[in-house]
This record gives structure tokens, C-alpha cells and sequence, in this order.
């Protein structure tokens, strides 16, 4: 007996111990679901008489910073570099001269296995819609490089900048592999300097370095553990919030070694295939995305991740990319996710309209009304948003994508709105 009551004394004390444990203590030992590194990306302003020394120093500090996140238990997708809007640093060169650097720029990219921003070729309304015309000839003649139009900013709403956008999308639909060019670029809108996620990443400064997640899975473990909202948000701001700790504080480590500064985290939870949002949001609702209840489920991830005490950057709310996501892919081949469901989720959560398929007869003029509604939405609600489009040269509405690219998710086309 005395064996028996001095267990249960043991018990009671572990049992006190664990519950008087920080929640970001208890999140840990109550969710198993860790989340992948999805980018890490270094900023750079790029001097193209020494461009080869600026990126040997940033891959050096971003493999020193991998290697670390690594040794503390986190999956690195991927490392990138972006620099600040590339007709900055090719002022002076023809448009030929200026492919031609990029060429290079993407033989050194695809060398030493790092992602690619080029920056935007219009941050401002008034500079050359011929840039975007070139950046678009830029993606089409690599395979790694990236590259934006900014669409609206502080100052409203760029409109000469979404045509320009738009005639770019065309350009990629019908000059590229199975439309593919257009996965690598972005119309965007109040996206600030200094987000890690692609396409709409670009810099104002340098010698920093960010970080973006891959958390679906931690999202989706944290909702499937109630269906109360409020005990849900909890649960993801614990689960996401105790790794987000972990990760930023092997950053700022790693910042103090490097004297290169760590600029934040963008806590949106993104996806990958079978690493399904959509499917965390179905489990958590208990209907398909595009029900009622979804645009709720949006609010509620963003708010979560609004709370964790993070240093926050660039979009840091859901992220819905059609074509990244298998559920939400079907959804879209189901028709029940469009341009206009995906845009009133955009005012309570992330990214806008990203990587959704259309048909190839769609016409710069639409596409233009497409971009022009999200910046509209974001100039309304002034938070970053963009646009990721892909029409298929030759398909139409009920034709299924061929996307060759492992990151793309195939489904069936829509018809136009």
C-alpha cells in the first residue's frame, strides 16, 4: 500500500508539473506534427560587376543557417536569393544584353542549387511597361528565375502596371512549356519588401535573411483536435507558436554569428500536395472548401497566426494556392473554388488568387480585370495580396491541366467568369 500511495504521489506531482508547463512547453509534448522549412532566403542588392562575391557570401550564410535549423529537427526545403527589382541593376543594357545576363545569372542559380528572385520589373506606376514585357522574356528563357509587377501600393492602385502584368501572363501562357512560365510569376499588391515566399519577393536593402514555413501539417493536426473555434485558434497558435519559437531563435543565433540581420518569419501555413490546408480546413469545418463555414475556418488560421509572438513578415496568413494543394485542386475541378470564392477569403486571410488554372482563351483585357480586382481588394483592406495566374495555351473549360512540374497539382479547367 505504501508502494501504491507513493506512485499516485508521483503521478500527482508529474501531473503538476506538466500543466503548470508554459503552453508553448505544452504544445509540444501535445502535437506531434513538425513543420518544414519551406524557404530561406537571403536578400541581396545585387551589383552585377560583383555579383559572384554577393552570392558566394549569401549561400555561405544560408547554409551555415540551414545546417543549424537542421541540427534543432527542421526540414530546409529550399534556399533562395532575391535582389531588388532587376531593372535597377541592368540599367545601361540592351534587352538582349540583359537576357543574356540572366542566362547566366540562372546557369550560376541552377549550379549551386539556390531559387532566384530577380525582383519586380515595375514598383512604381510610372516606370516602363516595356520591363515587364522583358521580364517576361526572362522567365521564358530560364528555367529558375523569378519576377513580379507591383500592381498598387501606398499610392493606390498602379493600372498602366496591371496591364503590363497582364500582357506578361499572356506572353508566358504562349511562350512557355505547358503554360508553365506563369508558376514563376506574380502580379502583387502591398506586398512589402523582404517576404521569403516567391514569386512576389523582392528587396529594399541587404545582408538579411528570412524564413518561410510549411506548416499545413501543424495546422491541420492542431484543428483536428477540436471543432471549437476558439479552442482551435488556441490550439494552432500552441502548436505552430512553439515551433515558430524554436526556428526564430536559431535565426537570431545565427544572425549574431553571420552580422547578417534576420528580418522575420512568414507564418503562413503553406502547402504541398498531399500536405493539404484544404484538407486541414475540411477536417476542421466538416464540408468542402468553398461551403459555408470556409471563409470562417480563414479567418480563424489567420487570426492564430497573427497571435504568435513572432517577428511577422510578408503575407503571414492562410495561404490557398489551387494548384500546390491536392484538395484544393479537386475542389477547383469540382467547381467549388473560384476567382471570386477565392478573393472574399482573401479579405480575412492571405495571398489573393494563387496559381489558379484558366483557359487559354482568356484575354489580356480579362486578365487585367482579374488583377485589377485584387489590387482593388488589397488597396480596400490595405494588406498584401497577389495574384499568381496560369492559363493553358490550347485548353479550354473541362480540359484537365498537363502540368510536368512536381510541384503542380493537375486538375480541370473552369470556365471563365
Amino acid at each position: 500500500m505504501r508502494i501504491l500511495r507513493h506512485c499516485a504521489s508521483l503521478l500527482c506531482i508529474c501531473a503538476a508539473l506538466v500543466f503548470s508547463l508554459p503552453s508553448s512547453a505544452r504544445a509540444a509534448s501535445e502535437y506531434h506534427e513538425k513543420p518544414k522549412v519551406r524557404a530561406l532566403t537571403a536578400f541581396v542588392r545585387l551589383d552585377r560587376a560583383n555579383y559572384h562575391a554577393q552570392i558566394a557570401d549569401a549561400l555561405a550564410v544560408l547554409h551555415k543557417l540551414k545546417t543549424a535549423l537542421e541540427k534543432a529537427g527542421y526540414e530546409v526545403q529550399t534556399i533562395r536569393i532575391t535582389t531588388q527589382p532587376f531593372p535597377e541593376y541592368t540599367r545601361g543594357l540592351s534587352p538582349e544584353e540583359t537576357i543574356a545576363f540572366f542566362r547566366e545569372y540562372n546557369a550560376l542559380a541552377v549550379k549551386e542549387g539556390f531559387d532566384a528572385s530577380i525582383g519586380p520589373a515595375m514598383l512604381r506606376d510610372s516606370d516602363d511597361p516595356r520591363e515587364a514585357e522583358l521580364a517576361a522574356k526572362i522567365i521564358a528563357a530560364t528555367t529558375t528565375l523569378e519576377s513580379s509587377v507591383v500592381v498598387a501600393g501606398e499610392d493606390g492602385i498602379h493600372w498602366k502596371a496591371v496591364r503590363a502584368a497582364a500582357r506578361a501572363v499572356k506572353y508566358l501562357e504562349e511562350h512557355t512549356v505547358h503554360s508553365q512560365g506563369n508558376f514563376n510569376f506574380a502580379s502583387t499588391a502591398l506586398v512589402p519588401p523582404g517576404t521569403p515566399f516567391y514569386p512576389a519577393s523582392y528587396t529594399a536593402t541587404e545582408h538579411q535573411f528570412a524564413i518561410g514555413l510549411q506548416s499545413a501539417n501543424v495546422v491541420g493536426e492542431a484543428l483536428r483536435s477540436t471543432h471549437d473555434p476558439a479552442a482551435a485558434q488556441k490550439a494552432i497558435e500552441d502548436a505552430l507558436g512553439s515551433h515558430a519559437r524554436a526556428i526564430e531563435a536559431v535565426a537570431r543565433r545565427m544572425a549574431q554569428e553571420t552580422g547578417w540581420t534576420y528580418h522575420g518569419i512568414d507564418l503562413s501555413p503553406a502547402p504541398i500536395g498531399d500536405v493539404s490546408i484544404g484538407a486541414a480546413m475540411e477536417g476542421f469545418t466538416g464540408v468542402r472548401v468553398g461551403s459555408s463555414g470556409t471563409l470562417s475556418a480563414a479567418a480563424l488560421i489567420t487570426r492564430a497566426l497573427r497571435a504568435i509572438p513572432v517577428r511577422r513578415i510578408g503575407y503571414s496568413g492562410l495561404m490557398l494556392p489551387v494548384l500546390e494543394d491536392s484538395v484544393l485542386a479537386k475542389r477547383w475541378s469540382e467547381g467549388a473554388l473560384s476567382l471570386d470564392s477565392l478573393l472574399a477569403y482573401s479579405a480575412v486571410c492571405g495571398t489573393g488568387i494563387d496559381v489558379a488554372p484558366l483557359p487559354g482563351e482568356i484575354s489580356e483585357a480579362q486578365l487585367a480585370r482579374i488583377i485589377g480586382d485584387m489590387a482593388s481588394l488589397a488597396v480596400k483592406w490595405h494588406k498584401p495580396l497577389s495574384a499568381r495566374l496560369l492559363p493553358v495555351a490550347g485548353k479550354k473549360a473541362g480540359d484537365r491541366t498537363e502540368f510536368n512540374d512536381p510541384f503542380l497539382v493537375n486538375t480541370t479547367l473552369q470556365p471563365l467568369p
